[in-house]
């Protein structure tokens, strides 16, 4: 469903602990936004999820919380991409939302006045590129996919950008 997306896993500062929830970061100011730096924003544009995943406390991981059962989440994921394959049936060299070329995301991602409003401004606020903006619409086409949704809400669009965390400015600052 999510094609090809690139799959990168960094720490964000030389230390390893930058917005760690129980370590300090030991590393001299500047560091961390030097060491963020080197990740150059056209390899950042070709990367559609990234977030940021910090440690998760003990008290969290053995409490006894009743999530979503993964059987249910399976489910989800095998009918959205049933309806992507449904999209794409009469494209052979295109199955998933990440596949899209410009023509087709100008078809089956359309947004309505206040998802248009929400993506204008975070493009920018953020300062987003173009490739970032065709990411975006691709990732909220596939969370609408995941909520059984024919149309791109704010909310799929609201979703998608946050998981732009390496493109907020000032991040890692």
């Amino acid at each position: 469903m999510f094609g090809s997306i690139g799959k990168k896993a960094t720490h964000l500062c030389p230390c390893g602990f930058y917005n760690h929830p129980e370590k300090e970061c030991t590393c001299a100011p500047g560091a961390v936004h030097k060491y963020l730096n080197k990740i150059s924003g056209p390899l950042l544009d070709r990367i559609d999820l990234q977030v940021e995943v910090t440690p998760v406390p003990f008290s969290e991981l053995s409490a006894q919380k009743n999530g979503e059962p993964s059987a249910a989440i399976r489910e989800r994921v095998i009918q959205a991409r049933a309806i992507q394959m449904e999209r794409y049936k009469n494209n052979t060299a295109v199955y998933c939302n990440a596949q899209m070329n410009s023509r087709q995301l100008k078809e089956v991602c359309v947004l309505n006045m206040a998802g248009q409003t929400l993506l204008k401004t975070a493009m920018n606020k953020l300062n987003l590129s173009a490739r970032a903006y065709d990411r975006i619409l691709k990732v909220s086409r596939t969370i609408a996919d995941l909520a059984g949704s024919e149309c791109i809400l704010q909310e799929h669009v609201a979703e998608a950008i946050t998981y732009r965390n390496l493109d907020r400015e000032g991040w890692g600052a």
